[in-house]
């Protein structure tokens, strides 16, 4: 089963991104954010993360935001939505990566993390 994990953001300047989402949101740091990424989550209650990464594109050009699908059978999922009509993305994955990057079927990338 998949669940929204998180939203990821790109932006160009992480703090000023964590400044106006935690504002705009009611959102805080879940743990001391780096100077390229955070994740935020509600100040209370129950809610989807939103993860702020630090990315060189402009908006207008580039995708800048993606899902984050968290799955506690990362393989077993990739291959559904697969057969439902996802691509793998052409993608260079760090060693050890937990994650596979998708393309919905209007290319549209997302990533499905072993949770």
């Amino acid at each position: 089963m998949l669940k929204v994990g998180s939203v990821v953001w790109g932006v160009r300047d992480v703090p000023r991104a964590i400044a106006f989402w935690t504002e705009a949101l009611s959102y805080k740091p879940l743990r001391p954010p780096s100077p390229d990424w955070a994740i935020l989550v509600p100040r209370e209650g129950v809610g989807v993360q939103l993860a702020i990464t630090q990315v060189s594109s402009e908006a207008h050009d580039h995708q800048r935001h993606h899902l984050d699908l968290y799955a506690s059978d990362r393989e077993s999922e990739v291959e559904r939505l697969l057969r439902i009509g996802a691509s793998r993305a052409d993608w260079r994955y760090p060693e050890g990566a937990d994650y596979v990057v998708l393309e919905d079927p209007d290319g549209n990338r997302f990533c499905v993390i072993e949770k």
